[in-house]
């Protein structure tokens, strides 16, 4: 089977690559040798990584390929991730939400079926973007969606044709290669309680830092925990990262991860955490493969939505909504309870891995090996 891949590769962001690598890897395991090329914004990088075909994603150049792509394909696969959103500025042939379902449309122009695949849906809120997805999202010939938040806001788009299945993010069938790369990377002695902080800026709560660097310093002075900062996006990560370090009295007791670290060693990364804190969905997710107890900060749905399927919910807050007091209790609870918290999160990974997996039976019974 000849297969288009199209998301947001190449650009340097650990939970979108995470996405590719599991893509690719299942689609291997699972295809009689599937013929795999990758739209990506840095294709020689994408191509080597992963043993793929790639062609330049945007609309420069490589036009010519991407057609020639898309006609020999039997089946573009779109996604995973939160691609369909436009939280970004939306114009009229500019911006993510465009880009994904121009795509598909040309997919099927080109005669190649479409599937969306472990896709998180929204926010669409621009009277431009609910007029493209009603359009063009309904051209897919199958859809499968990472929770059911995404499923219900599909349909409340008028994005109806398509079959859609709930599932979970592919990323719960990660496929990693243990290595101790990033955890030798850092001057640790082995018996540091670790702490592993993933933020990302997010200018609607700003709030989030202060009380972020609080509740390390406090884990710090009564717990005697070593914060390690995991920047999973390292030009967003790395700033936001700093902004709490200079709000703590304890910075020189922390450590930040290179940013250049593969997602494979990013993950390996956490397997060694007592605890997770922090924003970025697929940190918590690596957490959560990795049956590390976690507390997240929900900027988006898809984090809460997550954090209920894993069973940390009831540590967690959403942004805007964190109380101080409390956040330091669950943060203490979880350090202190890390058996109590992987016997309520391991049947619940079980499922979603299970449930990631759906994705690829799903392809195979709708589109043929």
């Amino acid at each position: 089977m000849k297969i288009v891949l199209s998301g947001f590769y190449g650009l340097g962001n650990t939970g979108d690559e995470a996405i590719l690598k599991a893509i690719v890897d299942n689609l291997r395991s699972e295809l009689n040798n599937p013929d795999i090329t990758v739209f990506s914004l840095s294709p020689e990088l994408t191509a080597k990584e992963h043993g793929v075909k790639s062609v330049y994603r945007g609309w420069r150049h490589q036009n010519k390929e991407k057609v020639k792509a898309l006609r020999d394909a039997d089946l573009l696969i779109s996604g995973g991730g939160g691609l369909l959103q436009d939280t970004y500025p939306t114009k009229f042939l500019f911006g993510p939400l465009p880009y994904y379902l121009l795509i598909v449309f040309l997919a099927k122009l080109c005669g190649a079926k479409v599937m969306f695949f472990s896709q998180g849906i929204g926010p669409v809120t621009s009277t431009w973007g609910k007029i493209l997805m009603k359009t063009f999202a309904n051209l897919a010939d199958f859809v499968t969606v990472r929770d059911q938040y995404s499923k219900d806001y599909l349909h409340s788009l008028g994005v109806k044709r398509p079959e859609t299945v709930v599932t979970a993010d592919i990323v719960f069938a990660f496929r990693a290669d243990e290595e101790n790369s990033a955890y030798n990377s850092l001057p640790l002695k082995g018996d540091e309680k670790i702490v592993a902080v993933t933020v990302r800026p997010w200018f609607e709560h700003p709030d989030y830092i202060e009380k972020m660097a609080h509740l390390l310093d406090e884990l710090i002075e009564q717990r005697g925990v070593t914060p390690v900062f995991v920047p999973m996006e390292g030009k967003y990560d790395v700033p936001a990262s700093n902004d709490v370090l200079s709000h703590m009295k304890h910075a020189d007791k922390t450590f930040m991860l290179g940013s250049d670290f593969s997602p494979n060693q990013f993950l390996n990364f956490i397997r060694h955490a007592d605890l997770t804190v922090g924003l970025r969905l697929h940190a918590l997710i690596f957490s959560a493969l990795s049956n590390v107890p976690h507390l997240g900060f929900s900027y988006d749905k898809k984090v809460e939505s997550f954090l209920k399927r894993s069973g940390m919910w009831d540590y967690s807050f959403r942004l805007g909504e964190i109380d101080q007091t409390k956040l330091l209790e669950n943060a203490l609870y979880l350090l202190d309870n890390k058996e109590a918290a992987q016997k309520t999160m391991e049947p619940n990974v079980d499922q979603l891995r299970r449930e990631a997996m759906r994705n690829l039976d799903l392809l195979k019974e709708k589109f043929g090996n």
